[in-house]
């Protein structure tokens, strides 16, 4: 069955058209789809019986609730979601009137960095754009929903077709109308996926830097190979960066790994002439990490994490550190592993 969820408006016209409704019952479609959140055909009450009978014989709306839940104690949710064969995980994160929704790009992750324990599950797969709109669409708190990060399993760059398609549905007037202020997508850094994501899309952008310097970085993010942190941050001094969309680096602190001032200094120096932010991460280790791996990445302290905070502010990039959320069910940055699958 061919799903609607994740169609266009010009694609939903050609759909009404191909089941012999008239064309504009194509918006009708997409206001069912992304303004009321229909999950059954039988709901669409202001498209014929006939018309109803006809989308029932040849697609499906393409929603599905999350097959399992685990709640932290600081209210942060994880759900798991099945994608064909493979599983998947989102986390809502409640905080005060504010509330965010990570949603997942693909099935595993492929870029193998040494700190994210979601690169332990391989590469399974892309999801496509209905499988990263039901994330959004199907939590039971999607009303809620204030925010959205394209921060979970896998890397939105290497999936940018489908995460673009995904974003047009959420900012879209004809779709859910979102400000694209509202959304952040997160990457390690493509520099080909970049410049089309910089092109054609005004949500905030996301890149985890976590080392200055090249050689260092390369150790903990294998992408730093092929695609050099400093071609990256040229390539976004290109843009213009100070009025709607926002730039911020997200940096997890190593304790003497990447938390010293000559880290802090060569991130002023490279990060220099660019409006941006930087957002400091207490790193998770994995529980089933060896001594070895502990070891090589001590996570900083939160007094030096502060020196770091401080040190950077004045000295002209503004930097927060983020609180640490849902640590408890494996929901926190770099720790999604599908572990609620049975």
């Amino acid at each position: 069955m061919k799903v609607l969820l994740g169609k266009t408006l010009e694609e939903l016209q050609s759909i009404a058209q191909e089941v012999g409704l008239p064309r504009f019952a194509g918006k009708q479609l997409a206001e069912w789809l992304y303004v009321r959140r229909a999950v059954s055909f039988d709901e669409m009450t202001n498209i014929s019986l006939k018309g109803r009978e006809a989308l029932k014989a040849n697609y499906t709306i393409g929603r599905h609730k999350a097959v399992a839940e685990a709640v932290s104690q600081d209210g942060t949710k994880k759900y798991l979601f099945q994608v064909g064969e493979q599983y998947i995980e989102s986390v809502y994160i409640p905080d005060n009137d504010r509330a965010t929704l990570c949603v997942s790009t693909q099935a595993g992750c492929k870029m193998g960095c040494k700190f994210c324990m979601t690169g332990t599950l391989g590469f399974h797969g892309h999801l496509m754009a209905v499988d990263i709109l039901n994330q959004i669409f199907s939590i039971p708190d999607a009303d809620k929903l204030t925010n959205i990060v394209y921060m979970g399993e896998g890397e939105p760059l290497d999936n940018l077709d489908n995460v673009l398609r995904s974003l047009e549905v959420m900012t879209s007037a004809w779709g859910c109308g979102w400000s694209p202020k509202r959304i952040t997508v997160s990457s390690v850094g493509i520099n080909k996926g970049l410049k089309r994501y910089l092109e054609e899309c005004d949500c905030h952008l996301a890149i985890s830097l976590h080392n200055p310097f090249a050689i260092e970085r390369q150790t903990v993010m294998p992408i730093e190979k092929v695609n050099h942190l400093s071609d990256v941050i040229g390539l976004l001094k290109e843009y213009d960066w100070s009025h709607q969309r926002r730039v911020s680096f997200e940096y997890i602190c190593w304790n003497g790994v990447n938390d010293t001032i000559k880290h802090a200094n060569e991130l002023l120096r490279v990060l220099k002439g660019l409006d941006c932010r930087i957002n400091l991460i207490r790193f998770h280790a994995s529980p089933t990490s060896n001594a070895q791996d502990t070891v090589a990445l001590p996570s900083s302290d939160e007094r030096q994490m502060e020196w770091l905070r401080d040190y950077l502010t004045d000295h002209g990039i503004t930097t927060t550190i983020r609180r640490s959320r849902g640590e408890d069910i494996l929901a926190a940055c770099g720790m999604l592993v599908n572990a609620l699958k049975k």
